[in-house]
């Protein structure tokens, strides 16, 4: 988790529906999540981001992507950080109800940073 200022940068690897609905947003917020998904879970670092990618949305859907974007630090502080098995898993585990809330809290932009497609 890269903090400049007042922001920390986060990751969130998506699939292309997923994206295509980032994009409607204009850019600046993520869907609401399906019932079936209780968390909405932004990684935070690039190497994992990506290894989720390449190794689960390419397989699954064809396509994934990497997006980057940047989040309020103070708020994000209410969200302790979960290690899920070893050194650089790293995830903010955000109740899927809270998602709206947590979108208001986005500064800037959602860029994506790599793409990556079944070959």
């Amino acid at each position: 988790m890269s903090e400049m200022s007042s922001v920390t940068i986060l990751y969130r690897p998506v699939a292309q529906k997923e994206l295509d609905l980032i994009e409607q947003s204009g850019w600046t917020k993520f869907p609401p999540r399906l019932p079936e998904q209780p968390i909405f879970y932004p990684v935070l670092n690039l190497e994992y981001a990506r290894q989720i990618t390449v190794d689960w949305n390419v397989p699954a859907y064809g396509n994934g992507y990497v997006t980057q974007f940047a989040v309020d630090a103070a708020y994000l502080k209410k969200f302790p950080v979960q290690n899920v098995g070893g050194k650089g898993y790293d995830e903010l585990w955000i109740p899927a109800e809270e998602l709206e809330e947590f979108n208001q809290h986005i500064v800037g932009k959602i860029e994506v940073v790599e793409q990556y497609f079944q070959s």
